[in-house]
């Protein structure tokens, strides 16, 4: 939850903000008595200490220039050309960028989240995880803006910048129905993401369009390559051949590639298979891989430009929503 401040620490102790700043910085000024009534409140209050003692007898912070990324799985490639994207950007402006990572658990992302308020941090990008409304007005108070990435935003007051993923489901199943291919397993992972779960609803859109039945889905444990191999084994177990898979990531659908190729089985004459990312990897793998490319760095470029432009005009600031449209990169497996 949100962390409470410097001068409600001090209203919880019956003291002045200045007591409390020589508390956290000079302890042996301030009373015993008084010492152990601000440390109480601190407590009570779960307040986050952010250097606001020191701030507050320098007077005004200056505005600092430091920005962070919370990435939800920093492994997947997609995360990190989507942060360097957003790097380069900063870089640009003379603006530093943190990289943290979530590793999709709600009480890291909000330990992260707290550290950086604690820094002063004039912006966060975030791939929320358990990023409420709440959380987001805690740290607009704090001054710090926020941009929400690859996801569609909780809150009305706060930016954010995504891809339209039904749009690109659409266009995958779309190029397999143009290829003949009306058997269609689409290839995710759980828990099932926003950005996957709108990708099986625009694959599903486009079969229901052409007539052409509903979308089986089959669910891995994770989106790897690993999770790949295993779900092309236990396609073959159950599809008649042919047919085709479209995968919820690349690493996916590398996985599917590689098992299918292990088999002995044609692709894509026997099975196509599409991914979706364009990660550097699409394009050399054994086959390489058809996939639904994501602006990745484009992504990150804008929604930099997002946080920064905000930092810069405070509470004057108007949110904005930008959607990116994904393409279809067609190369041999599909």
């Amino acid at each position: 939850m949100p962390q409470a401040s410097i001068r409600e620490v001090a209203k919880r102790a019956g003291v002045s903000v200045g007591t409390v700043s020589n508390v956290l910085n000079r302890p042996d000024r301030v009373a015993e008595e008084t010492r152990a009534r601000v440390l109480s409140a601190i407590e009570e209050l779960s307040f986050v200490r952010n250097e606001s003692a020191r701030r507050l007898r320098q007077g005004p912070p200056a505005k600092t220039r430091a920005f962070s990324v919370v990435l939800r799985d920093v492994a997947n490639p997609y995360y990190t050309d989507v942060a360097q994207g957003a790097e380069a950007a900063m870089d640009a402006e003379g603006a530093d960028l943190i990289w943290c990572t979530s590793n999709g658990s709600p009480s890291k992302e909000l330990r992260f989240l707290q550290r950086l308020a604690e820094q002063r941090v004039a912006g966060v990008l975030i791939t929320p995880v358990g990023l409420d409304a709440d959380q987001i007005a805690w740290l607009h108070a704090e001054h710090i803006a926020v941009v929400v990435l690859d996801r569609k935003p909780q809150a009305a007051d706060v930016c954010s910048a995504r891809v339209d993923h039904v749009a690109g489901g659409e266009i995958a199943v779309d190029h397999l129905l143009g290829l003949g291919r009306e058997r269609i397993v689409f290839v995710t992972g759980r828990p099932e993401s926003e950005p996957g779960h709108d990708r099986r609803d625009g694959a599903a859109r486009a079969l229901a369009r052409a007539g052409a039945g509903e979308l089986v889905t089959l669910v891995q444990d994770t989106m790897t390559a690993t999770a790949g191999q295993e779900a092309a084994g236990r396609l073959l177990d159950r599809v008649a051949m042919p047919f085709a898979v479209f995968c919820a990531n690349d690493l996916l659908a590398i996985g599917v590639i590689n098992e299918l190729l292990r088999r002995e089985v044609k692709v894509p004459q026997e099975v196509a298979v599409i991914g979706y990312d364009d990660i550097e990897l699409a394009g050399t793998a054994a086959v390489p891989l058809t996939t639904v490319r994501q602006p990745r760095h484009e992504l990150g470029r804008v929604s930099a430009g997002l946080a920064l432009t905000e930092a810069a005009e405070g509470v004057d600031h108007r949110h904005e929503h930008i959607v990116l449209t994904p393409e279809l990169i067609v190369r041999s497996s599909a």
